[in-house]
């Protein structure tokens, strides 16, 4: 399996070489080679999934040099190839390969490609280097290399402001998660004297009932060390409460949300839940919090995305949901469907961005899906990969048949083993799933029918139309305000016709694998068989139950937007609150503007008012430049230049000097 260490270090050749050649290089060099690297890593990772799930892959470590040796801290660079790891490797890598070549068309007209693919590239090395890290400061590393990666893309576009405050509010929000990974890391050192993620998990069932003091207190030392790491999946997975950097990032443009925050780096999070997730298990609070949490912020994020009218917005609040399906997954015990939907929801929801990038590439890059209308006679071939997309994540599938696109096998086998567990926490999560999903068949199809069907609402934009330039007799003949929607061009397309693949056929494929086989993990997950034993005997009704809201969902966004268009507006003008509280997105960034930005910045001025200015710079270079300043007048007006006054100085300066040595 030599071959891993071509997969990880391609993409950073790519990215150094073609990041400092540049303009040097030129653009189609530049995106040749990074392009061409990201290809190559793909070819080579999907051989070694195939291989686990064929069973003829045996788990290895790639050693690839010696990195930090400090009295008992000792550990290697080096690089773990599992099943878990497979996964990630052909998520990563299929996701990142197709984006670099989707962005060929996107990116045509942008002046600086070669810097953006060099960051493409940089950030899929990040990723590769987190989901191979054999310990846990290796993790960190690939964890902190993504965040860095991503602070860079999504202000790719440096001269607009908004895209500035996105990226400086997504690396702050996320240096909050990553203090409670810091200090999770820490912690795990301290307990076990090691960083090695093997060592840790053969070492955590022992740890069952121990106690640590933190803060004062006695407290269970698995759940706390747990609790702390999963506050760093919270930031980078943008979970509720530490969300809120993620619906801001769609300021980067199109390919980067489909890349980072779509597939691969808001799936961080959950990956490294289920690397440790013997760990967890070891941790009851920790799982109770893992599961609320996810439910909580499936039901939230959904909730949103049924208001919002950015055609990108929407899929980012579908991404911040979905992943919430994933958390409380794990937190039930089922990492295998936690995978499962994170491996299928990597394709449908990449697909779904690059088919909103390909929407707002033929609309002049308009983004508000108020003025979109009828595309599907436009952009037919967008319109049948976002159908694809959509019917993914809506979960449409025939039970009885077991036949389905990917989020039917995955999503709904999340919901049914949130039931089977049986707990309180179990059927809190089936409920909130349950009730997600419904919001999820609506507001997907509310895209759908509000972008491809209905009349073309395009000529009521002024960004369109004033993008557009249009002859006088054009102006006066064309009914449509002279703007055409018109199809992405291949390179576009292309990678849209993968992923539609994925999104059709990868659920169906490999949900065998992912649910049903414990020998496909081998040992790289805890393995519940119990669990999902007990998710294929829950009552008709339960499985039933996925299928049964996606309808509906589809009933009312077929009878709000297509049948009777006026129904969206009597509803919100009769819970206008409702509406305003859940556009406003539950008034979270008010709140923190409320009770963190305010404050900071009230204490800056402070100390820069008052401490800067007011008593370091006066009493300080201030107050020494005015001493000097003073001094130099009055020695200024000792300077006469006449011998007389000079005499009369010294004659003093005699007198003054006499009368000291004499008293």
């Amino acid at each position: 399996m030599n071959s891993i260490i071509l997969i990880v270090f391609l993409p950073l050749l790519a990215a150094i070489v073609g990041g400092l050649g540049n303009r040097a290089l030129g653009n189609t060099i530049a995106k040749s080679l990074t392009t061409g690297a990201l290809f190559i890593s793909c070819a080579l990772s999907w051989p070694i999934f195939l291989g686990f799930v064929a069973g003829t892959a045996q788990p290895e470590v790639v050693p690839v040099l010696k990195w930090v040796q400090s009295g008992s801290l000792t550990f290697d660079w080096a690089l773990s190839v599992d099943a878990l790891t497979a996964v990630m490797l052909v998520v990563v890598t299929t996701v990142s390969a197709l984006v670099h070549l989707y962005s060929w068309g996107y990116m045509e007209e942008d002046p600086d490609q070669p810097r953006f693919f060099a960051y493409l590239s940089l950030f899929t090395f990040a990723m590769l280097m987190l989901v191979t890290a054999d310990n846990l400061v290796q993790m960190f590393f690939g964890w902190e290399g993504v965040g860095l990666a991503s602070y860079l893309l999504i202000g790719f576009w440096f001269r607009k402001p908004s895209a500035n405050a996105a990226a400086i509010k997504a690396f702050v929000v996320n240096r909050v998660g990553d203090l409670g990974f810091m200090l999770g890391i820490f912690g795990t050192y301290l307990v076990f004297q090691t960083t090695s993620i093997p060592d840790i998990l053969a070492a955590a069932p022992g740890m069952s009932g121990a106690t640590i003091g933190f803060l004062g207190y006695r407290v269970p030392t698995m759940d706390l060390l747990c609790i702390l790491l999963f506050i760093g999946a919270m930031g980078k997975s943008a979970q509720l409460g530490l969300h809120t950097w993620l619906p801001d990032a769609m300021e980067g443009p199109t390919p980067v949300s489909a890349l980072i925050h779509a597939a691969t780096m808001v799936t961080a999070g959950v990956f490294m839940v289920c690397r440790l997730s013997p760990m967890f298990e070891t941790a009851p609070v920790a799982l109770a919090m893992v599961t609320f949490v996810g439910a909580a912020t499936c039901f939230f994020a959904a909730t949103i995305g049924t208001t919002q009218w950015d055609i990108k917005r929407v899929i980012a609040y579908s991404t911040c949901s979905q992943l919430g399906y994933m958390f409380f997954a794990a937190g039930v015990g089922a990492y295998g469907a936690a995978m499962f939907h994170l491996f299928t929801h990597a394709f449908f929801k990449a697909l779904l961005f690059l088919g909103a990038g390909s929407v707002i590439h033929a609309m002049h890059h308009e983004q508000d899906m108020r003025f979109y209308g009828g595309l599907r006679k436009h952009i037919p071939l967008t319109f049948w990969a976002m159908m694809a997309g959509t019917l993914a994540i809506t979960g449409v599938g025939i039970y009885w048949l077991h036949a389905g696109f990917a989020g039917f096998h995955s999503k709904d086998a999340i919901i049914e083993v949130a039931f089977a567990r049986g707990t309180e926490l179990g059927t809190f999560a089936f409920w909130l799933g349950t009730i997600s999903a419904l919001l999820t068949s609506f507001y997907s199809w509310r895209l759908m029918f509000l972008t491809f069907w209905g009349k073309p609402r395009w000529i009521e934009s002024e960004h369109i139309q004033h993008s557009v330039h249009k002859t006088p007799q054009q102006a006066g003949e064309d009914t449509t305000g002279g703007y055409h929607p018109h199809e992405s061009p291949g390179s576009m397309l292309v990678p849209l016709g993968g992923l539609a693949l994925g999104a059709i056929f990868a659920g169906w494929i490999f949900s065998h694998a992912f649910l049903d086989s414990e020998a496909f993990w081998g040992g790289s997950i805890y393995y519940n068989e119990a669990l999902l034993h007990a998710m294929h005997g829950v009552p008709l009704p339960v499985k039933l139950a996925a299928s049964i809201v996606m309808v509906l969902g589809l009933f009312g966004a077929w009878l709000a937007y297509l049948r009777d268009t006026s129904l969206p507006g009597k509803f919100v003008a009769q819970f206008t609150l409702v509406h305003r509280f859940v556009f406003n997105k539950w008034y979270f960034d008010e709140l923190y503007n409320l009770l963190f930005v305010k404050p900071a910045f009230a204490i800056g001025r402070l100390f820069w008012q008052r401490g800067d200015i007011g008593l370091i710079d006066r009493f300080g270079p201030d107050g020494a430049a005015w001493v000097v300043a003073r001094g130099a007048v009055a020695a200024k007006k000792v300077q006469t230049g006449y011998l007389y006054s000079y005499a009369l100085i010294m004659l003093i300066g005699l007198v003054a000097a006499i009368t000291w040595v004499l008293f």
